[in-house]
């Protein structure tokens, strides 16, 4: 299994980004997506979670109304639409993934996939 995560860059406190996460190597219909985030000096951080038919999501509640979790099954795709951004967004963004499950998780030691992380950066 394969993920690449895209579109970090920087944006303004307001402000709106869309970070992608392109999935390949598996049947992805028995999996849980999900984003984790790690700022400069701390801990990672769970941010949001899906089960890949979208029938459960999770949210931080640090996020949860600003950030939107969603996943286009055709293009193997999770997208993390993130609006209303704060400085305190800022981190390196990370897409997860677990196989065989159908129940999204926020503990990430239930990821047993990583990609890359993007940078988020928002100034205020």
């Amino acid at each position: 299994v394969q993920l690449q995560a895209s579109g970090g860059g920087l944006a303004r406190a307001g402000g709106s980004l869309r970070l992608s996460c392109a999935a390949s190597g598996r049947n992805f219909e028995s999996y849980v997506m999900g984003w984790f985030r790690q700022a400069p000096g701390k801990n990672r951080e769970f941010v949001a979670a899906s089960s890949w038919s979208g029938g459960e999501k999770l949210y931080s509640h640090s996020v949860k109304g600003r950030f939107t979790i969603s996943s286009d099954n055709a293009k193997s795709t999770v997208y993390l639409q993130m609006n209303s951004l704060k400085p305190e967004d800022t981190a390196l963004y990370y897409c997860a993934s677990i196989f065989g499950s159908c129940s999204a998780s926020p503990m990430y030691y239930d990821y047993n996939y990583w990609g890359q992380g993007t940078l988020v950066t928002v100034s205020s």
